[in-house]
């Protein structure tokens, strides 16, 4: 699947299968995120990590199997002989025109989330966009301490160098999952004292972790979510993990991977035009994740 193919305004949540098209919607969906599924689940084996992408599948605890299921979304009718033949099975009723993932069936004490949810994704949305955090948050991390985090990655600037930057260019993080992290001498630096409380008052639509995350608000409703928004969504989160590493402090040379060099000018120029890239990306997923959201929301 390409991102950022569709730009239109989020149709509707509900859609019908043919046996034909669910077939071929499953087999697009596994072969899509099949490489990423296998490459995991054989480091795994070998006891070998990934210092980039061993992350969409610990901090991010959507097991690799289920990412490769594919669903409807919620009310979307299935046309099937057998239940049993789709993903999700146990969560199907037969209706009169196929199989469907009821409106009704989403559990009653998870409303609270979805209404927290969709009011973290309109605020989140309408917010002003900010493109100069230059991905600090990295190199906050990893501010005034002995040794990284990362112990078998090494960096590709020293201490001294890290902590030249941080003081230099001011840390302007706005998402509380990245601040979390900051070194206790980095905490204070940062234009906002984030909290998990305030985290809907300050996350902003062009924070390279607030795109990533839209892969979690894609699970977390999972199978009522569209397999399609699923897919798309840990698409996103794969290259904007790509980017914030690139950027980081840390030499991900042996990964292929080419530095984001934001400690000069160029560099920051170069982070800049990425996380644009990852806005204009993220708006459409976002938009249509809001509209299941919002739909699950509303009284069948």
């Amino acid at each position: 699947m390409q991102l950022g193919s569709d730009n239109s305004e989020p149709k509707s949540v509900v859609k019908s299968f043919s046996h034909h098209e669910w077939q071929h919607e499953r087999a697009s969906h596994r072969l899509a995120l099949k490489p990423w599924v296998s490459d995991r689940l054989s480091r795994a084996n070998l006891d070998v990590s990934h210092p980039v992408y061993d992350f969409l599948f610990t901090y991010y605890s959507f097991p690799p199997a289920r990412l490769l299921r594919w669903s409807p979304g919620v009310d979307s009718p299935v046309e099937s002989d057998d239940v049993n033949a789709l993903d999700w099975s146990s969560y199907y009723k037969k209706n009169t025109f196929g199989w469907v993932i009821p409106r009704d069936s989403f559990p009653s004490h998870r409303k609270n989330y979805l209404n927290w949810a969709a009011r973290y994704l309109t605020e989140t949305g309408e917010r002003s966009p900010f493109f100069g955090c230059f991905g600090l948050h990295e190199w906050a991390m990893l501010y005034k301490i002995p040794s990284p985090r990362h112990k078998t990655v090494p960096l590709r600037v020293s201490p001294s160098d890290i902590e030249t930057v941080v003081d230099s260019l001011q840390l302007r993080c706005s998402h509380y999952d990245a601040f979390r992290f900051f070194t206790p001498s980095a905490r204070p630096l940062n234009r906002n004292n984030l909290t998990r409380i305030t985290t809907t008052q300050h996350d902003q639509p062009a924070c390279i972790h607030a795109s990533m995350d839209l892969y979690r608000f894609a699970y977390k409703i999972a199978p009522f979510c569209p397999s399609s928004i699923l897919q798309e969504a840990f698409l996103l989160a794969v290259k904007a993990r790509t980017i914030d590493m690139q950027a980081s402090p840390y030499d991900l040379s042996e990964y292929g991977l080419k530095a984001i060099a934001i400690e000069t000018p160029s560099g920051r120029e170069a982070y800049i035009e990425h996380q644009r890239d990852l806005f204009r990306l993220a708006k459409p997923i976002r938009d249509k994740l809001l509209s299941v959201y919002r739909y699950l929301n509303e009284s069948p």
